[in-house]
């Protein structure tokens, strides 16, 4: 009966969010499952915070608020960029989207035309391309490898700007590889970019996951870059509140946030009520501690898991250096999706292909979970590397 919009069609789904959804079908059917698969801390979301939602609903504030978000909110995002990243942003140039994933909606939706060109280190996360080409623009893919730590050095990025390049996305700590860029590094990309036109879409989201060296935001490293660089963050995963769906995005251009803040009108409006006050909490540094204890709490389990799984024939694996997950290299060529679904179906365990991420021979293994869960699920994956699979 209705004639779908080819933008629509051509949209497809969240392949991390198809494979835990299915992980939990088969869980609910009986199956003995243990998924690997979401991007989502174990840990509940610290009581300082969950209190803060409770004075909020008790003192009635419950009603609209301004489509960008409430301005003590949205001074304490300045304040901790700021105190934290080096980043001086007024209450103009930021927008609380629901979710960095509406964050980044918001941004592509206000840059990108019909064949502009989006450069994406590969691998990458699987929303990008996504939304890049629900934009009406065209992705540009930077193959890493090993060799180069799974990040883009300043020939991979000269090499493929074309006239038409309109933005860079930079994620640090990244996902799925985990792998983070010091200063030297973006100081060097940054060399690149000077004297263009093109946007860095700095994603942020796992800062506070850094176990090797220091985290540093792109927007710091020079002026030219803090000018040319919007910053995305969010409290999903440093502050374990995924649920209650709090992203944000920065930037010196508040043309671009205004425009931007147009479209969430029209689609959102502001985010819930609730989540802006107890997100206040969190970012005023009230529950660092907390913050500080899950990380070293997902350190303990990266090394147990890195070395578990080095142990296995056939599979490897470079230690992240921020974010929880592995990469794990299956061989070079093999076929992730395939791998995947023999696991699931012989050992119940499932994981996220590498193909979903623009790289094969890959799969994906969170460690968001009990250091229990981790070496159960090792203990699988090693018995179906020596018994089951074939590639």
């Amino acid at each position: 009966m209705f004639l779908y919009s080819n933008r629509i069609r051509n949209l497809n789904e969240s392949a991390t969010i198809a494979i835990s959804t299915l992980a939990a079908t088969l869980k609910s059917q009986g199956r003995d499952i243990l998924s690997f698969s979401a991007g989502e801390p174990d840990f509940d979301t610290p009581e300082l915070i969950k209190q803060a939602a409770k004075d909020a609903l008790d003192s009635g504030f419950t009603k609209y608020t301004p489509v960008a978000g409430i301005p003590d909110l949205k001074q304490a995002i300045a304040s901790k960029l700021k105190r934290e990243n080096n980043l001086h942003y007024e209450e103009a140039q930021i927008l609380v989207s629901n979710g960095a994933k509406q964050s980044l909606f918001n941004v592509f939706q206000a840059l990108i035309d019909e064949g502009d060109e989006v450069l994406i280190p590969s691998p990458y996360w699987v929303t990008y391309p996504e939304l890049v080409t629900y934009s009406g623009g065209r992705n540009v893919f930077i193959q890493t490898s090993p060799e180069s730590g799974f990040k883009i050095t300043p020939a991979m990025l000269h090499e493929h700007i074309t006239p038409r390049t309109k933005a860079l996305v930079l994620t640090t700590p990244s996902n799925p590889t985990g792998m983070v860029y010091d200063r030297a590094e973006l100081e060097a990309l940054a060399s690149v970019l000077q004297d263009t036109n093109i946007a860095v879409i700095a994603d942020e989201m796992y800062e506070k996951l850094v176990y090797d060296g220091e985290f540093v935001s792109a927007g710091s490293v020079s002026e030219d870059m803090f000018r040319r660089t919007i910053t995305i963050n969010g409290l999903s995963k440093s502050v374990a509140m995924t649920g209650w769906r709090m992203g944000y995005c920065a930037c010196a251009d508040s043309k671009l946030i205004k425009l931007m803040t147009n479209l969430q009108s029209q689609c959102t409006s502001n985010i819930n009520s609730i989540t802006q006050k107890a997100s206040i909490v969190a970012l005023e540094g009230k529950v660092d501690a907390q913050i500080e204890s899950m990380r070293q709490a997902f350190l303990e389990r990266r090394n147990i898991a890195v070395e578990q799984i080095n142990a296995i024939n056939g599979l490897s694996v470079l230690a992240p250096q921020g974010a929880f997950y592995l990469f794990i290299c299956i061989g070079d060529g093999l076929d992730s999706m395939e791998f995947c679904k023999q696991l699931l179906e012989k050992e119940g365990v499932a994981l996220v292909p590498g193909s979903a991420f623009g790289m094969e021979g890959y799969v994906r293994f969170s460690f968001a979970c009990s250091t229990q869960q981790i070496l159960a699920g090792i203990e699988r994956l090693a018995r179906f590397m020596a018994t089951h699979f074939r590639a």
